[in-house]
């Protein structure tokens, strides 16, 4: 599919709803949000066709979406979405963290399953616009934001396996309360041996939700064991970790060298992933992105060379591992304490996202 990238930005309408959520009411959800349980007052919507190209950019009421039970996403999965957060700063104002980065990915993922590629710029305004509507849903608690959640469905009306020729793209919010509840305390994870995430060449890069849905399943099997989350293997010899179910994955060694799996084409390019690999090598970390076997890992903390274990996403941020189980094994110590190149690279993260730190990269984008 086409970029558009000679397309001009466009315009958007604002139509806002006759009933909005009451003050109290709203007041009374932003103290103990959850996470994605409730959502704000308005959505972003754009409209695709293989004639008119992006148009019709518009704030509207949140509310169903009306489609044609022949609507391709029904049938053949074209679906992506991307997932970021704004961050309600300590004088009010609202960022939001890395949005061209996902944009880039939204593009990439648009690519791979033949959807219209949107524009970046446009991308980024969609969420502008959006939170500029429903700012003061953006909570201002410690360690909460505004989840959002952009995504691309194809819905032409037709039975037949080809791309689809119209598509709109659509961003919803909603409050995101501290993920930890109890603080930042180390997980069990759960390593599938009888399932794979993706393979060589197919949608493991894209964040579509074929490759969630696949998850699901094998994530049952985790929660079945006392685990909170799944790792997969390499889908070619079973044994190359890849990535958990939402989330990359970071091994710790004694001399401070941090490992992840190298993006091999059936790995998601997290943003938080990219931005722990920056913020630790400016620390004097090396990091190496390589093939990581699970042996090496079970090896390694076994010799006492691997020492901390974590997992990075949006929603989390940075997740300590504390024990890794699989069906004849455990590995890690679930009651020892989070340790500190785990939690300072945590720290550093979310200090530059809630605008306690300085922004030395350029990394935040002011929406309101």
């Amino acid at each position: 599919m086409s970029t558009d990238t000679a397309q001009p930005s466009l315009a958007f309408s604002i139509k806002r709803t006759a009933h909005p959520r009451p003050d109290g009411e709203r007041a009374d959800i932003l103290v103990n949000p959850g996470f994605g349980k409730y959502f704000t007052d308005h959505m972003a919507a754009i409209d695709w066709s293989a004639e008119q190209g992006w148009h019709d950019a518009r704030i509207q009421p949140y509310g169903p979406l009306q489609l044609d039970p022949a609507s391709s996403v029904l049938h053949y999965g074209q679906e992506i979405f991307e997932g970021l957060k704004a961050y309600r700063h300590a004088d009010g104002s609202v960022w939001t963290f890395r949005p061209e980065a996902n944009g880039a990915r939204l593009q990439r993922s648009a690519h791979r399953l033949a959807l219209p590629e949107l524009p970046v710029d446009l991308f980024v305004e969609s969420i502008r616009q959006l939170v500029q509507a429903d700012q003061a849903w953006v909570p201002s608690a410690p360690e909460t934001s505004l989840y959002l959640r952009p995504f691309t469905i194809a819905n032409e009306s037709f039975l037949g396996v080809r791309a689809a020729q119209r598509a709109a793209y659509y961003v919803i919010a909603s409050p995101a309360g501290a993920y930890f509840a109890k603080g930042v305390a180390p997980v069990s994870i759960w390593l599938s041996s009888d399932y794979t995430r993706a393979g060589r060449g197919g949608t493991g890069a894209a964040k579509c939700g074929g490759n969630y849905a696949a998850s699901l399943l094998p994530q049952q099997e985790a929660y079945a064991n006392g685990c909170s989350q799944v790792l997969f293997l390499d889908a070619v010899e079973n044994k190359y970790l890849e990535e958990l179910g939402g989330m990359n994955l970071f091994l710790v060694r004694k001399d401070g060298t941090l490992l992840t799996p190298a993006l091999s084409g059936s790995i998601l390019e997290g943003v938080t992933r990219a931005s722990i690999i920056q913020l630790a090598r400016d620390r004097g970390h090396a990091v190496e992105e390589r093939r990581i076997s699970i042996d090496d890992w079970r090896e390694g903390v076994a010799s006492g060379d691997i020492v901390e274990a974590f997992a990075c996403g949006t929603a989390a941020v940075v997740t300590p591992i504390g024990q890794l189980k699989g069906h004849d094994f455990a590995v890690g110590d679930l009651d020892a304490p989070a340790d500190k190149v785990t939690l300072a690279l945590r720290q550093e993260l979310t200090d530059i996202q809630h605008g306690r730190a300085p922004d030395r990269y350029g990394w935040l984008t002011r929406l309101a």
